[in-house]
């Protein structure tokens, strides 16, 4: 569902309170969070999706690492999960249990345990999984943290819509859909711990409303702006092209009308002379599995570089926190 759609039928639930759940509906984030001690808060979140690419065991561990992002967006820890599914009924046995093969095996890299779980039957297969996750309750990532002055950092290039559109429709090559894969099948648990041990304070997780529609959400929670250098924007070899050839889901039209709506129509939205349409549409292309992105203060940015070399993964710089809340792309 579009932000749009998705901010209207929430209605009235956004009012609900509670004393020990730290983020909830009345405040959009990536996952909820209920405090159980001074030092303990539980992250849950759910989420599904059909078939994103045809070998059913990558199709689990996709989807597994997708769903377990918003734990890490929050800044926590993966405890155990909850398979969610629905598959069709003379669908056969092998296939079913390799994508379940697959999302526990995902699920124990990220150091946690399927638990249990639901299936239903459907007429298309569906899978995903519900996490409990662990976290700091004085150490939360909200989307609400930018402060001007930070450095912003992205944990993994994008495209893969683009890609997985394009491999549906055949209009792709193996080598460019293999990338895309393997940017899936990453986790964000890397991205999380440097987070936290960076003093991070503002954070979210690019999936289905691409990077400008949640770096978006962030602007609108903090008062501040983000300000990206298209040039230090990471982008899946072979996704641009597809992006010039208008290859894009019906779901980057959706987050383009939002984003036009919510900020270009408000003076909000500013695109530098050089930057090309078809890259400013890739950025609202809904993403599967995205990276983690996240602010940290000035002087604490070499650190953030630092820890990832570390760990042997990627990481980009690719903006500042500004004074004014709008979006910009230079």
């Amino acid at each position: 569902m579009g932000p749009g759609d998705l901010q209207d039928v929430l209605g009235d639930l956004r009012h609900e309170e509670h004393a020990d759940l730290l983020v909830g509906l009345g405040r959009s984030d990536d996952a909820a969070v209920y405090r159980v001690t001074d030092d303990v808060a539980i992250v849950e979140t759910v989420d599904f999706f059909p078939p994103i690419v045809d070998e059913p065991y990558c199709f689990g561990a996709i989807a597994a690492a997708n769903s377990m992002s918003d734990v890490y967006a929050m800044g926590g820890q993966v405890l155990f999960a909850l398979n969610v599914a629905g598959f069709p009924r003379d669908l056969p046995k092998d296939i079913i249990a390799a994508v379940f093969r697959g999302g526990a095996d995902k699920v124990r890299e990220a150091g946690g345990i399927i638990a249990g779980g639901h299936t239903v039957v459907d007429a298309e297969p569906k899978y995903g999984l519900c996490v409990t996750g662990r976290v700091d309750p004085r150490r939360i990532l909200i989307k609400g943290g930018l402060r001007p002055g930070q450095r912003v950092f992205l944990s993994k290039p994008l495209g893969t819509g683009v890609i997985a559109t394009a491999a549906k429709n055949d209009k792709t090559d193996a080598q460019t859909l293999e990338g895309a894969v393997a940017s899936m099948l990453r986790l964000n648990r890397v991205a999380a711990e440097v987070a936290q041990q960076t003093a991070a304070n503002g954070a979210t997780d690019i999936t289905g409303f691409g990077l400008l529609g949640h770096a978006g959400e962030m602007v609108e929670a903090s008062g501040a702006g983000i300000e990206f250098r298209a040039g230090d924007l990471p982008v899946l070899t072979g996704a641009l092209p597809l992006a010039q050839a208008g290859v894009f889901s019906g779901g980057m039209g959706r987050n383009r009308s939002h984003l036009d709506e919510a900020f270009g129509a408000r003076g909000r939205f500013h695109v530098g002379s050089g930057v090309p349409e078809a890259l400013v549409k890739l950025l609202c292309e809904s993403e599967t599995s995205g990276g983690l992105l996240f602010a940290v203060e000035a002087q604490r940015a070499p650190e953030v570089s630092e820890a990832f070399a570390k760990a042997g993964e990627a990481v980009w710089e690719v903006g500042t926190v500004t004074a004014e809340a709008r979006l910009a792309i230079v």
